[in-house]
């Protein structure tokens, strides 16, 4: 840069010396002649010609009077701007407010969908699932997994993985990690290796084999002290002691944030082809298109249903997707209206400014005529135009990138957390190149519209006009009310979005869930994972809990369940089939009580087999099947939510471990299998969820509850005791009725869980905290759509006045006149309204046709309301409406203080 500074001062140096060097030899002829000094130097000047523009005829042929013309452009701009400092001011704010929100938007969409993956050749990284029947996409199981890899030569590698909180201890000290259970491809798969350590090796690798963990770089360094003797640090998942062998990539933590990964195969493969618990990722080799996979693997799906359906398997298709693609399928098409509706307030918020620009150049009407007249081209008053609105956007875009700033901040605070990859969102470069990308396309937009507008008419009436500024002055006002209106339909479409949005979480909160939320706590805890012979330890571990939390002062009622409604947690569902004892031969009910202790994760591959085969048989008969949610509960949970019992009995102290093993359904069960029978009595199989086969009888019926979402129907449940099937209590939530005040009951409550399991770290909540969470993407959507609707109806609110209040100071005049041939203020006043009404009327109709066809992309996002929903529509119409009035009433009290004699005198 020095250097071509250096040339370029050289060249002009050079280029000053030649020209005084001709004027001298030119000037010394002329003295020889006999002319005297001072006129000879002036006969050389004058035969010279223009010095000026003979430098930039020589900068041309350099290449740089672009340069210097742009500069030059700039610095005029700048003292253009530097006079006119509120509407400078009020211009580069108006564009930060848009372009920082496009910006801040954009960040969260490009770090969520269009950043690529900080893997090797993320291209290549593809997830699959299997499909049945009716289109659903499924995890795999294991079988068909290992079917799919054994055949499909388009895999280079694929590899079976799900992931968890768990309870984890790292040199004594207790956290809530999320632990993934990887097989051996996986970090093939990846592409990632160690820093410290290595990966798992084949002996690590097998049913039965001692723990191995490999932890991220992160926990190795915030909880391992970035200790290099890995073999020193005492590390325990679920109070089963692993061995760390290796530490990952830095900012490694695939899939879900995961801080340790174990291997998936020291647990059994389950050999149902119907047991779907494992999520799938394949690399594709070298050379080969995801067509091309796609192809082959639903090829080899209907191969494998050829071979072992309809009973054995419901896979009957494949599904592959790029990884990038599937990790952001659910949050994309609110991301994406969430960035239109963006855009559309920067169009609100350039509409402004071109008003005020419109204003501006009429007011330099004189003096772009007196330039035209001393022969300046339109193409060179278009150049200056563009000049300043590229400094005006400039400024606007420095301004608003240090707003996204602290935009996408409190955008990643009220982010909810089914947002994949928020920890890569923030302002860089990509985003950076953005803002000036937008600043650019901005300026030229609103350069070339003023300066096209500006600079359109004839010299001579504009200088004969010039000295009362009245030039193109009907045409400027109409082009400023074409704006205001365009303002007004663009904020119509965002007000009816926020309007929908709103509506929608008005009819979310309307609906009641089936059960109570007030006035209870919450324990949320991570029990470590159950051999067959801890089952009473767990099930004393949890009386002992629940009795002592009950005799906590204030405390009301306590219950717990394995998974808490509405917090986001898996519900796990199944198929169950209703079944007597007395259809069981003598056989299966030996294998009922061989298997009535074990663990299916440690079971023996024999007898897993014959329980597969036991299943696949009796699950055949379609007739006596359903399908339903599993959960474990105590007696207190039903009493806690404040669930209604609507017929038989709920669980009691009498359901003990080796009692009668009994369940109470929801009435959706009930209405689902036994529509004209007495559920009451009836019992069922449902052991496919926990491995413990043992028949269920069905001894209460209670209300149904959303335990998803407020959203989504209730689903049908089977609810089965804690003491009887404590194996799927790795999770457990507990629920603290009471009357008093939290902070009283949590430090009681968190004394006692240390004093029964210190390793075990508990999460407090109120369950209105849950409830409130639960409505955390909902929430996001409308507060940030109604933000930028706001934002933009206050805009077109000083869009309006802002044209009606120029309207009025250029018709002095003619409002003067009026008054003196006997108008009143009345007729003055409804002239002015009637001004704005027809303007805002245009652009409200233009709106409602353009929201017809914009909201129908936000669908998805909305609940129980129409995109067209007819109330939001007039709402919204009638507030602008309002807003409009209220804008134009100022102006117009403005124009009926106009003294005719003042006015007759104006200019």
């Amino acid at each position: 840069m020095n250097l071509r500074f250096w040339q370029r001062a050289k060249q002009e140096k050079e280029l000053d010396d030649e020209i005084q060097s001709h004027l001298r030899m030119a000037a010394q002829e002329r003295i020889e002649a006999g002319r005297n000094r001072r006129d000879a130097e002036a006969d050389a000047r004058r035969e010279l010609g223009n010095e000026g523009l003979i430098r930039d005829a020589t900068r041309e042929v350099w290449g740089l009077g672009w340069i210097e013309r742009l500069v030059q452009d700039l610095r005029y701009g700048f003292r253009v701007l530097w006079k006119s400092p509120v509407y400078a001011l009020v211009s580069v704010f108006t564009l930060a407010l848009g372009i920082g929100a496009s910006t801040a938007i954009f960040s969260v969409v490009y770090g969520v969908l269009l950043r690529s993956l900080p893997f090797q050749k993320p291209e290549q990284i593809v997830r699959l699932w299997e499909v049945d029947a009716k289109g659903n996409r499924m995890q795999f199981a294991d079988p068909n997994f290992e079917d799919m890899r054994a055949q499909a030569h388009s895999l280079q590698a694929a590899a079976e993985l799900s992931s968890w909180e768990q309870s984890v201890e790292a040199n004594n000290e207790p956290d809530r990690v999320r632990v993934a259970y990887v097989s051996k491809d996986f970090f093939s798969v990846m592409a990632v290796q160690t820093v410290v350590g290595r990966l798992f090796v084949p002996e690590e690798q097998h049913f039965g084999a001692a723990p191995a963990a490999l932890v991220s770089y992160s926990y190795w360094q915030r909880h391992l002290q970035a200790a290099t003797d890995l073999g020193a640090a005492k590390l325990t998942v679920s109070k089963h002691p692993a061995t760390i062998v290796g530490v990952l990539s830095p900012g490694f933590h695939f899939p879900d944030d995961s801080q340790i990964w174990l291997a998936r195969e020291t647990d059994a493969q389950l050999p149902s082809r119907s047991a779907h618990n494992w999520q799938v990722v394949a690399r594709l080799r070298d050379g080969t298109s995801l067509q091309q996979a796609r192809a082959e693997v639903s090829a080899l799906a209907h191969h494998i249903y050829q071979q072992y359906g309809p009973h054995d398997i419901n896979m009957v298709d494949a599904a592959i997707l790029p990884l990038r693609e599937a990790l952001t399928t659910d949050v994309k098409p609110a991301l994406l209206v969430l960035f239109a509706v963006a855009s559309l307030l920067l169009l609100v918020a350039c509409a402004n400014v071109m008003n005020l620009s419109l204003a501006q150049a009429s007011a330099r009407a004189p003096e772009l005529a007196i330039r035209s007249a001393l022969g300046a081209s339109r193409w060179r008053l278009i150049r200056q135009f563009l000049a300043e609105a590229l400094l005006l956007c400039i400024l606007g875009g420095a301004v608003g990138v240090l707003a996204a700033q602290f935009g996408v901040r409190a955008l990643l605070a009220m982010a909810p957390s089914n947002i994949p990859r928020l920890d890569e969102i923030s302002i860089n470069l990509p985003v950076l190149l953005f803002a000036l990308a937008l600043s650019v396309v901005v300026a030229g937009g609103l350069g070339t519209f003023t300066a096209v507008r500006s600079t359109t008419g004839d010299v001579q009436i504009a200088l004969a006009e010039g000295g009362r500024g009245q030039g193109n002055a009907r045409q400027s006002q109409r082009t400023g009310r074409t704006i205001v209106a365009a303002q007004v339909a663009v904020t119509l479409t965002l007000l009816v979005g926020a309007g929908l949005l709103a509506r929608s979480m008005l009819r979310v909160l309307s609906i009641y869930p089936g059960f109570q939320t007030a006035g209870i706590l919450t324990l949320d805890l991570k029990l470590p994972g159950l051999e067959a012979n801890d089952t009473q330890q767990r099930v004393h571990f949890l009386e002992q809990l629940i009795t002592r939390l009950q005799a906590i002062p204030g405390v009301r009622d306590v219950g717990g369940t394995s998974v808490l409604p509405l917090s986001s947690a898996f519900f796990p569902d199944g198929t169950f089939l209703v079944l007597n004892a007395q259809q069981l031969s003598p056989a299966e009910r030996e294998l009922i009580d061989r298997s009535a202790h074990v663990s299916w994760d440690k079971a023996d591959p024999a007898l897993l087999k014959d329980l597969t085969d036991f299943f696949t048989r009796l699950f055949s008969d379609r007739a006596h099947t359903g399908y339903a949610d599993y959960v474990v509960a105590s007696e207190g949970y039903f009493r806690c939510l404040g669930i209604p019992l609507l017929r038989g009995r709920l669980f009691n102290e009498s359901d003990a471990t080796e009692a009668l093993h009994v369940a109470v359904i929801s009435e959706s069960v009930a209405r689902q299998k036994w529509p004209d029978q007495d559920p009451l009595g009836q019992t069922i199989e449902f052991g496919n969820m926990d491995g413990d086969v043992r028949l269920l009888t069905i001894v209460g019926i209670v209300g149904d509850i959303r335990a998803n979402t407020l959203e989504s129907l209730p689903r049908p449940t089977i609810y089965v005791n804690y003491r009887q099937r404590p194996r799927a209590t790795h999770e457990f939530g507990v629920m603290i009725r009471t009357g008093s005040d939290p902070a009283v009951i949590f430090p009681a409550a968190r004394r006692i869980l240390a004093e029964l399991d210190p390793s075990i770290p508990p999460r407090f909540n109120t369950f209105d905290q849950v409830f409130s969470a639960s409505l955390n993407g909902r929430r996001f959507n409308l507060v940030l759509v109604g933000t930028f609707a706001l934002a933009a109806l206050l805009l077109a609110m000083a869009g309006i006045f802002g044209v009606l209040a120029y309207s009025v100071a250029r018709r002095t005049r003619e409002i003067g006149v009026r008054m003196a041939l006997g108008a009143s203020v009345r007729n003055v006043l409804k002239l002015i309204l009637e001004q704005a009404m027809l303007t805002t009327i245009f652009g409200i109709g233009i709106g409602l046709i353009a929201s017809f066809i914009l909201t129908r992309s936000m669908r998805s996002l909305l609940f129980e309301v129409s995109a067209t929903d007819p109330v939001t529509l007039l709402g919204v119409a009638l507030l602008l409406t309002m807003v409009a009035l209220i804008a134009a009433y100022v102006p117009a009290r403005r124009a009926t203080r106009v003294d005719p004699m003042v006015a007759l005198r104006y200019e």
